[in-house]
Order: structure tokens, then C-alpha cells, then sequence
């Protein structure tokens, strides 16, 4: 059995397509998309194996080769759209995974296929997750990047299962900039071995230990802290602990905002990350002035706190 890189892209959103264009015109739409994708595919080496209705399943010898045509498809497709009227916006969620594979009349059958399908799911619009598989076949050389979510419960595996967000986007909306001089001046806190940090959100609560993190933030229930709110991303967020700071990263589609307690001041991220200290409110999908936001609150363990102080004067 041939070892192979097995992407399955999906398009998003197929279904407004179908109300607002009628069967015949949006099949035809979305089938010219999906050839285009089979397309950007073999020229990088992959084989489509088949098309599925608004999704595609590739098979790539490597991982590299693998990586490089679903960013060039996500680069692409992202720019296309914009030009297109709004019921063609859809957009691509794509998962990557690898390992042995029983080829049979054409068709392809593994854990992999079956993971590349599940990260498919999981991913957001526009983004690309792909299994540990996938990131350690990359030659030590490789410079693709990608950011390690941690460990997920995949639906069908029984133990968790490491997942990677492939970092394809170049460049950030201006709008969604944080503010760094203000994080310099905000204290750092440090958690001694057996602190954590404490998430609520109505009235679900639950306090994650340092060997639980990173934790992931998301709509769906493979998500560590689950939000089920519709603007809020399949995994919109993550929290770890890095040099001794615990840290927010935005991985979302429409954004995350940051205050902490007893500040005014808003930190709007757009696949950016922050600082974390003390305890304050994180609103995602949506801004703190709209008052419907999804809005968690967050507290770092304050028994095992060691905040950094100011040199004591003598005299």
C-alpha cells in the first residue's frame, strides 16, 4: 500500500447557491469550480480521485506538493470570489492527511481518507488543517508554515488527534490590528506549575489545567470549550501558555475582540494573538458594542499567579 497525502476540499455555503440560482445553474456553477480545483491539483503533481457534489478528493505523493496546490487554491479562489456576485461567494475549507492507501477501480480507501474528510469538516472557511501525518513528512528544510492546534477528538478516532492550521494568508485586514505599546505595559502573569485558566460562557464552566493546554475555541464539539453561537467559527480561538505568558490567537473568519477587567480599551484580532493577564471578557464573531456578541469571560488562576513587581525601593 502506497503512502499518500489525501486532501478533501469543500465548498461552503452551496446551498444559498442552489436557492438563489436553481439546480441547473448552480450545479453548473459549482462544477466548473470543482474542475478548476481538480485542475490546480494535477498541476502539482495530485490525481483527483473523484468529485463529491461541492467537494473534491486529491491524493499527492508528497506533503509538499500536497500543501503548495491547496494554498494556491485558497490563494486564488479567495481573490476570484471577490470579483464574483454575492451568491457565487462561497468559500473553501480543506483537510489534509496521510498515510497507507488501498487504491481499488480508481477510488482510494485509508485512516486517511477518512481524517481528510473529518479536517475538512472541521475547518473554517479559508482555512486548511492537515494531521501530524502530513507535517511530518515535510523534509526538515520545508518552509511551509503552520501552527500546531493541539490535540482534538476527532469524530471516529478514539484517542485525540494532533491538528495543524496551514498559515497561507500573507496578509492582515488593517482594521483588526492590535495595539502593541499597549500590551508592553500591561503586567505579565506567570503561572507556577498547577495554575490554568478558567473559561465561562452563560453558565458553562470550566477550568483548564497546564497539561490540558493549548485549549481550542469553537462552535463545534471537537472544540475544547464549546460556543454554540453561528458567528462564532468552528475553531475561532486558541489559548496556550509560551515563555511563561498565557496567550489569545484568533484563527476565526470575522474576528476576536479583548478586554480585560477594569479596562476600556478594546484589542480587535484578525488571526493575530496577545497576551493574556489577570481576568477579562473575550467576544467573538462580533464586537463588544454589539450586545448580542458572544462574549466568554476568562480568568487565570490567581493561587498560582506570580505577577511580575516593580524593583521595592530601599529607604
Amino acid at each position: 500500500m502506497p503512502d499518500l497525502t489525501i486532501a478533501f476540499a469543500d465548498l461552503t455555503g452551496s446551498v444559498s447557491v442552489f436557492e438563489a440560482l436553481g439546480n441547473d445553474r448552480a450545479t453548473k456553477a459549482i462544477t466548473r469550480i470543482t474542475q478548476w480545483i481538480g485542475a490546480k491539483a494535477q498541476e502539482h503533481g495530485g490525481k483527483v480521485v473523484k468529485m463529491l457534489g461541492d467537494g473534491v478528493l486529491m491524493s499527492f505523493p508528497d506533503s509538499r506538493r500536497a500543501i503548495e496546490a491547496c494554498v494556491q487554491v485558497q490563494t486564488e479562489h479567495t481573490q476570484r470570489v471577490q470579483q464574483w456576485p454575492a451568491p457565487l461567494k462561497l468559500q473553501l475549507q480543506i483537510g489534509l492527511a496521510r498515510g497507507p492507501i488501498v487504491l481499488v477501480d480508481g477510488d482510494c480507501f485509508g485512516d486517511a481518507v477518512n481524517m481528510a474528510s473529518r479536517l475538512s469538516d472541521l475547518a473554517g472557511p479559508e482555512q486548511i488543517l492537515a494531521s501530524a501525518s502530513v507535517i511530518e513528512a515535510l523534509s526538515p528544510g520545508s518552509t511551509v508554515r503552520y501552527r500546531n492546534l493541539g490535540p482534538m477528538q476527532i469524530r471516529g478516532k478514539t484517542d485525540p488527534s494532533h491538528v495543524y492550521r496551514i498559515e497561507w494568508q500573507t496578509e492582515v485586514n488593517s482594521d483588526f490590528l492590535t495595539v502593541p505599546a499597549a500590551l508592553h505595559m500591561l503586567p505579565q502573569g506567570r503561572l507556577a506549575k498547577g495554575g490554568g485558566v478558567e473559561l465561562t460562557w452563560l453558565d458553562t464552566s470550566r477550568r483548564f489545567t497546564m497539561a490540558e493546554l493549548p485549549v481550542a475555541i469553537g462552535r463545534v464539539t471537537e472544540a475544547q470549550f464549546t460556543v454554540s453561537d453561528p458567528r462564532v467559527s468552528r475553531l475561532h480561538a486558541r489559548i496556550d501558555h509560551r515563555s511563561g505568558n498565557f496567550t489569545l490567537e484568533d484563527t476565526s473568519s470575522y474576528g476576536t475582540w479583548v478586554r480585560f477587567q477594569g479596562s476600556q480599551q478594546v484589542i480587535a484580532l484578525r488571526r493575530q494573538e496577545c497576551v493574556l493577564h489577570d481576568s477579562g471578557e473575550i467576544a467573538m464573531g462580533a464586537p463588544f458594542t454589539d450586545f448580542t456578541a458572544p462574549t466568554l469571560r476568562f480568568r487565570l488562576a490567581r493561587d498560582a499567579m506570580e505577577l511580575s513587581r516593580p524593583p521595592r525601593s530601599e529607604g
